[in-house]
């Protein structure tokens, strides 16, 4: 479980950070990547201060009393592993956020949000769905299977994203310009990190939640193999579309499916045998690769596609749950597909209306009490200028143009990002 927890850690920092850092363009990619790495300073301690207590102290239907375990009083040092091991998962729900608002929100806002988002979203959102105490709401009253966060980390982050979007507005120049990836190398690096320490992330979620004697060996199995399945598939399906529709594959189309599919298989990967991993991430691929295209259509700026492969693969992977799931499963739960009728497709459903409308409400109050307060979005001249010069007075590339001693430096690599119709 050390070695889960680590690998959870490791796809914050760095996997995500290079995943939407390479997304990014040239003059905005440490700020890109900053967002990832503060969210994880800023949330790690408050989960440790009163996430665990919100989440885990006990009864309660939206939140467990989180003065009960303050600042783990009471709790074993035996017990911190599963503390820093949910700790890690609270870290990348809030940092798969920043990928919708690259270019434009201001970092003061960002570190401002963070904390705010996190103990009134997340860690409630935690308590329904993992904590399943009798009154939590997602998992004891309702009865929706989450095993590693379907409903709890990507549907809550990518409506959080589409309301930040929304709010925000577009970028300077969005759609007109084409704002391609700076640097593809990073993206596809970053995709596979995270794929690696997405086995810590589902397979460390079915290990906790078992009988070690009796359930490690047949749940763990099950659990590394339909996450490695559905990946595949994912990467297949979303390949396919995108030929399809654009005539090319592509390499970012293959780092996308990955995600896609992780994120897919998340909430179902101790519900369904290896043919049902395949059909969600099959689905989910095809799925996602035709949904990011919808920003264009619909308007809103989602940057790096948070809205179009969280939100859109966190709501196939938990409706499909009651589609593919099997009484084999860790749930013990027949899905419409084997004979276990609607009744598990309307739990599922369910859960992903009170994840999104929960997450929705909450976070519209919280960033607009930010914006009305230190304001959302940089302003204007710094946004044309890039936020890693505004914020940070870096950049990512200097170039020494002079053959002694000289300082001069120029920011290299394209200044745009994604080209329309080639998306994330």
């Amino acid at each position: 479980m050390l070695v889960a927890t680590a690998f959870v850690l490791m796809m914050t920092v760095p996997a995500l950070a290079l995943f939407y850092g390479g997304m990014s363009r040239s003059k905005s990619v440490l700020n890109m990547m900053m967002m990832s790495y503060v969210a994880a300073a800023i949330v790690g301690i408050l989960y440790v201060a009163v996430g665990w207590s919100m989440g885990f102290g006990g009864n309660g239907t939206l939140f467990a009393n989180p003065l009960e375990l303050l600042w783990l009083d009471g709790v074993s040092t035996g017990d911190y592993i599963f503390v820093m091991f949910q700790m890690t998962f609270a870290i990348i729900t809030a940092a798969l956020i920043s990928g919708a608002v690259a270019d434009r929100m201001k970092f003061s806002a960002w570190v401002l949000f963070v904390p705010l988002w996190a103990v009134i979203v997340y860690f409630p959102m935690a308590h329904m769905v993992f904590s399943c105490t009798d009154d939590s709401l997602i998992c004891g009253r309702i009865g929706a299977q989450d095993y590693a966060g379907g409903t709890a980390v990507h549907i809550n982050a990518g409506v959080a994203a589409l309301v930040l979007v929304l709010l925000l507005g577009k970028r300077i120049g969005w759609p007109r310009e084409q704002m391609r990836p700076h640097n593809l190398t990073l993206t596809m690096l970053g995709a596979g990190l995270l794929w690696m320490g997405w086995y810590g992330f589902n397979v460390g979620s079915i290990v906790f939640g078992d009988d070690p004697e009796t359930q490690f060996p047949l749940e763990t199995g099950r659990t590394f193999a339909t996450t490695t399945l559905a990946t595949m598939a994912a990467i297949l399906g979303w390949l396919l579309v995108e030929r399809l529709i654009h005539k090319k594959a592509t390499s970012l189309g293959a780092a996308s499916g990955i995600v896609a599919g992780l994120v897919a298989i998340t909430p179902a990967t101790g519900a369904v045998n290896l043919s049902g991993a395949v059909a969600i991430g099959a689905i989910a691929g095809a799925v996602c690769a035709w949904a990011v295209g919808l920003k264009y259509k619909l308007g809103y700026d989602d940057s790096l596609d948070v809205v179009g492969v969280h939100l859109v693969g966190g709501i196939i992977g938990t409706v499909l749950i009651g589609v593919f799931s099997t009484s084999e499963g860790a749930g013990g739960v027949d899905g419409l597909l084997y004979g276990g009728g609607f009744g598990s497709l309307g739990d599922q459903a369910l859960g992903v209306v009170v994840a999104v409308l929960y997450s929705g409400v909450l976070t519209a109050v919280i960033a607009l009490a930010v914006k009305y307060t230190i304001g959302l979005r940089l302003d204007e001249e710094d946004e044309v200028n890039g936020i890693d010069l505004a914020a940070h007075g870096e950049s990512a590339y200097d170039l020494h143009s002079g053959t002694s001693g000289g300082s001069s430096s120029v920011l290299a690599a394209s200044t745009a990002t994604r080209t329309e119709g080639v998306n994330a």
